[in-house]
């Protein structure tokens, strides 16, 4: 193998933040509806928060050492924390340029008049004051602050608050500061007000409390008030899981979480310089914990603004298809049974998922479900029908995930009503995360057992499902069964999966077992068919690629003159382009109305294509830190399908964007027919359908 040394390789949280600027690209696109634009924002905003929430501890604690690896020092160089907060400020200045420039004066053009930094108006001021005096007043906590911390002034997670300046009577000069809680956790970010004329007015929940700042501290004089939000760190210490009860573990933490220390101090950056350093002092914040924003913050709740025009100056949905090889009048078992199917979500109905669990709660042949369940809608239907099996008298397996980050708290909730209603429960394994998307259902038939498999590349998730790409495969497959059961077998007893002294998966790509170790003999081929002068190519979808091993083989087979082709949704550390080391190497990067989610793997082997799917990025954290399962498809049909939807990913050139190799996302300019890969692959699925 190449030294990785002579490589270069991109960072991955800077590399992070190019993905999210690409977002924010999206959010200035005068082609995409007002409401849509208005939602990337929001989304932009959101993500912003969880990577200070989740990265930004490690690179305080990672760029602040000593002595580091020579690993450590390439991935969290000494400047990093410099480089992220420049990155930051830079997208945060372009964020507010959209919002300002673009967004509200087009709002305008539609008669929404959305109040941002200026002065309500006469006919609105009555209504304000009574909102209120009414409705808000009751969740006001105002604080006056010391000069030393007081015990019990806690800035919440995330929380908005106004830094008060006061005067107190008759000691002009002497100012005072008070903390004012703006309560957006208990009341609507945005409040409607009454039209005047043809137009629609919302304000900021901020500005109703901005406006009545007098009466909250009657017998000052409010000098000024400025927005700041604090930003903990979300990362949970589980410091010995090997010793006693996980999930109580867990929910001790989770009570702890949002108490994490401060990663981020976001500020109003119109506020005076004195009043800054007050804050920072009393807070006990570091200088580079502290970053400028704008007037408002939480921006995320801009997913929530009024639409008044309704319907109108947003996105409109596509309805989902139906998938030719389900009917209405047989089982889902006998429509798997006589073909294996495919499904590509959100383009068909993930009803065929939930008549999938609901057909198995009440099929008298079904016996046993073995399910893995990572993220789950707060409101799961396939849990519920989980738990109805159980009470059928079936037995149902379910490995929860209480790992999963931010989702640990509904996935306890759903393991305690599960094992309630008899389920067996097996809980996350130590120093591992169980992130494969794999279910399996028995049925015994004509004196046997048969093996219905579900492999999927994206969480048994009804809600995500509607806005995230993945795919779902359902098949007989006799290996495929008893692979899954041995996977099974494993999560429970953590019995290792070996028949005649080898492990002994030879279909699926199991991560801890054999995964790298095929990935890389895939590569490998591909290598020596490019030395023989034969064809050869690789076309890899993630979302995320980072794991040195796996890109240092990518940039070893384009030397070798393999043409790789990736689609890389977010976070990618290999530098596409770099003449001797990966000129034949293209990354494509889609932002579109769906959240492109899939992972799949194409290798051209003379011809006959290689074809995988499944749970894994090439993350460190994918590749040896969790059990994932990749599955081949060998159906040329369904095969077919996956490279045809491949294709018009790498030919869009309206929402696709090339990675260039110092991060920048380049639109894609052509002379041909402009193509929307995700409009085209809903075309697609309809031409399959027949419509």
């Amino acid at each position: 193998m190449a030294d990785e040394k002579k490589f270069v390789f991109l960072n991955r949280d800077l590399s992070w933040l190019s993905f999210n600027h690409r977002v924010l690209m999206e959010a200035a696109d005068k082609t995409v509806p007002l409401y849509s634009r208005i939602s990337f924002l929001s989304i932009f905003s959101s993500n912003l928060d969880e990577f200070f929430r989740v990265r930004m501890p490690a690179i305080f604690a990672f760029s602040s050492l000593e002595s580091k690896k020579l690993s450590l020092e390439e991935e969290y160089p000494r400047d990093l924390v410099q480089q992220v907060q420049r990155t930051v400020f830079r997208q945060l200045e372009e964020f507010g340029s959209i919002l300002t420039r673009q967004i509200i004066p087009e709002l305008q053009q539609h008669n929404i008049c959305l109040y941002y930094d200026d002065p309500i108006r006469e006919e609105h001021a009555e209504i304000v004051r009574e909102y209120f005096l009414s409705r808000v007043l009751s969740f006001l906590q105002p604080v006056l602050l010391q000069k030393e911390n007081q015990a019990g002034v806690f800035l919440e997670n995330n929380a908005l608050y106004f830094i008060v300046q006061l005067e107190s009577p008759g000691q002009a000069g002497k100012d005072q500061y008070a903390l004012l809680n703006i309560p957006s956790f208990n009341l609507p970010r945005f409040y409607e007000l009454p039209m005047l004329g043809d137009d629609h007015y919302i304000l900021f929940l901020d500005d109703v409390v901005r406006e009545n700042l007098q009466e909250i501290f009657p017998g000052f004089t409010v000098k000024g008030a400025w927005s700041i939000k604090l930003t903990r760190d979300a990362e949970m210490n589980l410091e010995d899981e090997f010793t006693g009860d996980l999930a109580e573990k867990i929910e001790k933490q989770l009570e702890k979480r949002e108490g994490g220390n401060a990663t981020r101090l976001l500020v109003d950056q119109r506020m005076p310089e004195e009043i800054k350093d007050f804050v920072q002092k009393y807070f006990m914040l570091r200088t580079e914990e502290i970053v400028l924003g704008g007037r408002y913050h939480n921006l995320k709740d801009l997913g929530g603004l009024p639409n008044p025009q309704k319907g109108k100056l947003a996105q409109q949905g596509w309805a989902a298809v139906a998938h030719p090889g389900f009917d209405n009048h047989r089982s889902v078992f006998q429509s798997i049974e006589e073909e294996e199917k495919l499904l590509h979500l959100p383009y068909h109905s993930y009803n065929y998922i939930l008549r999938f669990f609901n057909e198995a709660a009440i099929d008298p042949h079904v016996k046993e479900i073995y399910i893995t369940l990572y993220r789950v809608a707060a409101d799961s239907h396939i849990v519920n029908a989980l738990i109805s099996a159980a009470r059928n008298g079936k037995r149902v397996t379910v490995f929860v995930e209480l790992k999963a980050r931010f989702d640990e708290a509904n996935n306890l909730k759903w393991s305690k009503k599960m094992k309630a209603a008899g389920i067996r429960i097996i809980n996350s394994i130590p120093r591992l995360k169980v992130h494969a998307k794999v279910a399996l259902v028995r049925r015994w038939e004509d004196e046997q057992w048969k093996d219905y498999s579900f492999m999927a590349t994206g969480n048994f998730n009804e809600a995500t499902g509607r806005f995230y790409t993945d795919h779902v495969f359902f098949t007989t497959n006799k290996e495929f069964g008893r692979e899954l059961d041995m996977l099974f077998t494993y999560l429970q007893s953590r019995t290792q999966p070996v028949l005649y002294g080898k492990i002994s998966f030879e279909h699926l790509l199991v991560s801890q077992f054999n995964m790298i170790k095929r990935f890389n003999k895939l590569i490998e081929k591909e290598i020596k068919n490019a030395k023989k002068g034969k064809p050869a190519s690789i076309i890899i979808k993630l979302n995320n690629l980072q794991e040195r091993e796996m890109v240092s083989r990518l940039y070893e087979a384009s030397q070798a003159g393999v043409k790789v082709h990736l689609l890389v949704r977010s976070i990618c550390c290999l530098a596409p382009g770099i003449e001797g080391q990966s000129e034949n190497i293209t990354v494509h990067r889609i932002v579109d109305r769906y959240l492109e989610h899939a992972r799949i793997f194409v290798f051209h082997n003379d011809g006959d294509p290689h074809c995988f799917m499944g749970s894994a990025d090439w993350m460190n954290r994918n590749l040896h830190s969790r059990i994932e399962v990749c599955f081949p498809v060998y159906d040329k049909k369904l095969r077919q399908e996956l490279l045809d939807i491949l294709a018009l990913q790498l030919r869009d050139n309206t929402k696709a964007v090339l990675l260039s190799n110092d991060l920048e996302n380049k639109r894609i300019v052509s002379s041909e027919t402009p193509l929307a890969a995700q409009q085209s692959i809903y075309e697609y699925v309809k031409k399959l359908a027949g419509k």
